[in-house]
């Protein structure tokens, strides 16, 4: 749920970057602190234990951001993506407004993300969190590299319920700002709607709205048959991708520094020693940058 401080009239909205270990969810969060203007952006702040780290990345007010009077920051935060760091992806996921799922694309990890994935249903579950409905958006990241798992397959394995999806090359920046403004679009009437009381707006739940949690993985069966399945064309996408880059009504307006312009940011590291310092420190910094500070 958003952090809401009335008396400085600003939102924050928590986005937790999820997928599977190395598959660019830092890469994602670096590049967007690189791309963004120094005044519409805070700290990139790093908690770290001897064995992980989990990035916290906090936007400050951006252009257009605002919900009615109040001026919205957009918190961005990685989970650790090694299948042995469950706590820790379970308490940055307390709290989400919007979840970005980096996939890799490269075949071999194609049960990687599966298993990610499935990872991210449950953790939904136990925070109480609905994933059917929560704002979604999938990022198919690496489609630079040889060997690539089609989309479609990804589609289907991932995504039944037919939420926006971007083809990504993170490490070259492709794909990553169109990823934060889509998720950034589906996430603010939904807070909207939760904060202020205003109509709630259905987002990005497609065709196969009402699945159950879980339904959103493939059978083994699926997986085995999809694994073969060739990729389309890219022409038969085209209008459909064409239709999703066009700018949506609404869409927050976000001010990237120009090409050659961009300046070395430093990362404020932070150790904690348990989950419940992870909890507890991701607490305080979502108050400290959303609420208290007076842009």
């Amino acid at each position: 749920m958003a952090y809401v401080n009335y008396v400085t009239k600003n939102i924050a909205i928590k986005i937790v970057y999820y997928g599977p270990g190395l598959s660019g969810k830092t890469t994602n969060l670096r590049y967007i602190y690189f791309k963004l203007e120094p005044a519409y952006r805070g700290e990139l702040v790093c908690l770290e234990t001897e064995a992980e780290r989990t990035f916290f990345f906090d936007l400050l007010p951006i252009k257009a951001g605002l919900i009615k009077d109040f001026k919205v920051h957009f918190q961005l935060l990685t989970v650790p993506g090694q299948v042995f760091y469950e706590a820790s992806r379970k308490s940055v996921l307390k709290g989400a407004d919007g979840i970005v799922f980096v996939a890799d694309s490269q075949l071999p990890l194609l049960d990687a993300n599966l298993e990610s994935f499935d990872g991210l249903r449950r953790n939904c579950l136990e925070q109480n969190i609905d994933l059917n409905h929560i704002p979604l958006v999938f990022q198919y990241n690496k489609r630079d590299l040889p060997n690539l798992i089609p989309v479609e397959t990804f589609n289907r394995l991932l995504n039944p319920r037919h939420a926006p999806y971007i083809e990504a090359e993170a490490i070259n920046g492709r794909g990553v700002l169109e990823t934060l403004k889509e998720i950034a679009r589906l996430t603010v009437p939904v807070v909207k709607a939760k904060v202020l009381g205003e109509p709630e707006v259905t987002v990005g739940l497609g065709e196969n709205r009402g699945l159950r949690p879980a339904e959103m993985i493939g059978s083994p069966e699926e997986v085995r048959e999809l694994k073969e399945v060739p990729s389309r064309k890219r022409g038969e996408r085209k209008h459909e991708e064409k239709k999703r880059e066009e700018k949506k009504p609404g869409e927050p307006a976000i001010e990237f520094v120009k090409p050659g312009d961009e300046a070395v940011f430093p990362t404020t590291k932070i150790k904690v020693q348990s989950i419940e310092d992870i909890e507890q420190e991701i607490e305080r910094l979502s108050k400290e940058f959303g609420l208290t500070k007076k842009k």
